[in-house]
């Protein structure tokens, strides 16, 4: 059965060649003017020196974490959370790499061809690099865990067999803490480099507008605007780097909540047989690798189609659909042939109710799910459709109006999507049991390499607007670069819809394996349970409700701390500088570079440091069942804010560029419609690119290192101590 892992290893090295292909051919391409050149490589200079110095901030954690881990757990956890670490800080850095390359080349291709459907493919190869290289990563760092500790150290053979070791405290080290080890090193990083990199761009990017734009009522990148190089620099910091990271994280999760689920099955009787806890265990990497290969199909349909059309967002989503469906016939396969030879008792047992079929048909539910809240956020940020549009009518109103509306657009998105999630893990669990939910999650993400590539893209073409204008280019460049970006908005709160489902899946498949980790399993019907009304479980639940809106204020405050400095610094220079308004004197673009930088590095630890150790230490003080209950109300209350907060910030923003388009008679750039819509993009700002893609990450963080930990904590906490 392990042989067919050469499937997985086949499409790790199929992707990661195809990333560095489509690398090297855009770096290939010409970059443009000198002006062009200059620019770009001020974006490029900016974005290396911030990622070098929050990668040194993120070593220095990552190594004390994973330490603790090995001396703590075991070894094998630790060297596992440090190979997570490291593939999930080299995907954010080749995908930051690239779109620095990319950017000035997709201004040039609109520059030199006027062309929307060749510009589309420069800017969707750049982006492909990103999505390659996530999930090849991604699967590389799992096969890697589960050939050299599950297989190569017996760790699969120690659960088989009933020999599980003991660590020095007594605790038992098995396999699940070693993947748990690998996913934690994933989290670690995409939460760092999503804060970090969040707090940067929306810094730069509120300072540049609140003064460039609605006191000075200069145009978007204008390049008299101080903070115009610092924003370019924090859309691959945080767009790229911080995507990357995040939906490989979000990637990782999804596949080893199945694995880990698979031997808590085992270990506590469902699964009996080691045939078919090998198939569980395989399945989930399996169908990501197969996943895999049909992203490649996907993308290439879109880089070899000779001539593509002037419909953006149709050519995206026929490279979506295509993965998606290849995905979908092949899982089929998959699932027919590798649970084949196990009686309907074996899997009735499990809860599948379709036989063999049942764990694809869970992770349809999963990609079903995904594709119904990508087309639910679609609607309510695309300036397409209603919701978007009557923002930037609002607009006409005044600020005020712009922002209640936005806020009732969002608070209103999040009721759909959270239906669709309540289908898709009933549904799942109906047909697979708790296995069926972790299956729902990976095929979420089955095809994420395309999601990433079509994501990805969105801020490349944003920052080749930026070029194109700071490059005083003829409009019709920057008309072809705003189209770009326009849909670059909408596929983005599309793929952070993404996140946030397969984080509610995979948080909840996690917590199973927590709640049967510590022994919360019913003693009269064998079932797992937690007890809500235990007044400990309780508490817990309250405090984890409120534990994302701690984390999500303080993540607005730092954008806000920083974004103060960045807006004193602009002011002081159009003050100070002559001729800088008048364009006959360029402004200081490295002070607010520097501003920026200083401010997202000071301000990322807190808050990171607090999603790390909140879990361990309720558990410590108040135990297991407490830690149990802070999960469930964290997750509860963290889709919510993910889904407001993404919904809103894309809404404010399309709706801004609703107005900028044409689209409200008698309210173009400038006017004061505009710039209550300025006011209503910023706010939406840190909403959309800091807060909303943070929370899916806290709570698989939460969860994950809760998993870890549980073994101590349940055992070794001060409530216990005091008989409480």
């Amino acid at each position: 059965m392990e042989l067919l892992l050469i499937i997985v290893a086949f499409a790790v090295v199929l992707s990661v060649s195809y990333a560095a292909f489509n690398y090297f051919g855009v770096k290939k391409m010409e970059e443009g003017t000198e002006r062009m050149q200059e620019i770009a490589g001020a974006i490029r200079i900016g974005a290396n020196a911030f990622i070098r110095y929050e990668y040194k901030v993120v070593a220095i954690i990552g190594a004390c974490v994973a330490v603790v881990l090995g001396v703590v757990i075991s070894w094998q956890t630790g060297v596992a959370f440090a190979l997570g670490a490291v593939l999930s800080a080299s995907a954010g850095w080749v995908g930051m790499k690239i779109a620095t390359y990319t950017n000035v080349r997709v201004a040039n291709r609109a520059r030199e061809t006027g062309d929307l459907g060749k510009t589309l493919k420069v800017a969707f190869k750049g982006g492909s690099v990103m999505g390659l290289c996530v999930a090849g990563f991604a699967l590389l760092g799992i096969l890697i865990v589960y050939l050299v500790f599950g297989l190569g150290l017996g760790q699969i053979a120690e659960i088989v067999d009933g020999a599980v070791p003991k660590n020095w405290f007594g605790l038992d080290v098995s396999f699940t803490m070693t993947v748990s080890g690998y996913a934690l090193g994933c989290s670690v990083i995409a939460l760092f480099n999503r804060v970090g990199g969040g707090i940067y761009t929306k810094a730069a990017d509120m300072g540049a507008d609140l003064v460039g734009k609605t006191e000075v009522h200069l145009p978007e990148d204008d390049p008299r605007n101080p903070a115009t190089i610092a924003d370019n620099v924090g859309d691959n910091v945080g767009d790229v780097a911080g995507l990357g990271s995040d939906l490989l994280e979000s990637y990782v999760g999804a596949i080893l909540s199945g694995v880990i689920l698979a031997c808590e099955l085992f270990v506590h009787g469902t699964v009996t047989d080691a045939g078919l806890l090998s198939k569980l265990l395989l399945f989930p990497i399996l169908f990501a690798g197969c996943g895999l290969i049909s992203c490649i199909i996907g993308i290439s349909y879109l880089l070899i189609k000779r001539k593509l059309s002037s419909h953006v967002h149709r050519e995206l989503n026929m490279a979506t659909w295509i993965s998606a469906g290849l995905a979908v016939a092949i899982g089929f396969v998959l699932s027919w042939f590798i649970f084949d030879g196990h009686t309907s008792e074996e899997l009735a047992a499990l809860g599948f109710k379709v036989g063999r079929l049942s764990p694809w048909i869970a992770a349809m539910f999963g990609i079903a799910a995904g594709i119904l809240i990508g087309a639910i956020s679609e609607y309510y940020t695309s300036y397409d459709y209603k919701p978007t549009k009557k923002i930037a009518h609002a607009s006409a109103e005044g600020s005020a109006l712009t922002i209640t509306q936005g806020m009732s657009v969002g608070m209103i998105s999040c009721m759909l999507p959270v239906v669709v999630l309540g289908c898709a893990i009933f549904g799942s669990y109906l047909i697979a049991g708790m296995y069926g939910v972790s299956c729902a999650a990976m095929g979420m993400l089955s095809f994420v390499a395309a999601t990433v590539s079509v994501d990805t893209y969105g801020p490349i073409s944003d920052n080749a607007g930026g070029i194109a204008e700071m490059s005083m280019l003829d409009p019709s460049v920057r008309a072809i670069t705003d189209k770009l970006d326009s849909v670059g908005n909408t596929t983005a709160a599309i793929g952070k819809g993404f996140a946030i489902g397969s984080a509610a899946l995979a948080a909840l498949s996690l917590m199973n394996s927590y709640l049967y980790a510590f022994g919360g399993i019913d003693l009269i019907s064998g079932a797992i349970s937690l007890n809500i009304v235990n007044p400990l479980t309780m508490c817990g639940a309250l405090l984890g409700t409120a534990l994302p809106y701690l984390f999500s204020g303080m993540l607005i405050e730092a954008v806000a701390k920083a974004a103060r400095k960045m807006v004193e610094e602009v002011r002081r220079q159009f003050r100070e500088i002559k001729g800088l308004i008048t364009g006959e004197t360029l402004p200081d673009y490295k002070t607010c570079i520097e501003i920026s930088s200083q401010g997202a590095l000071k301000e990322m630890r807190v808050p990171c440091i607090m999603a790390i150790l909140f879990p361990i230490v309720s558990g410590f003080v108040f135990g297991a069942e407490f830690v149990g209950g802070l999960l469930l109300g964290a997750t509860m209350s963290a889709i919510m804010l993910a889904i407001f907060t993404g919904n809103s910030g894309g809404a404010w923003d399309n709706g801004k560029k609703f107005i900028e388009s044409g689209g409200v008679p008698g309210h173009a750039k400038g006017s004061p419609a505009h710039d209550a819509a300025v006011v209503g993009d910023t706010v939406g700002d840190p909403l959309k690119d800091t807060v909303g893609p943070s929370l899916d990450i806290l709570i698989k963080i939460m969860s994950t290192i809760s998993l870890i930990a549980v073994v101590v904590f349940s055992q070794y906490n001060l409530f216990a101590l005091l008989g409480l």
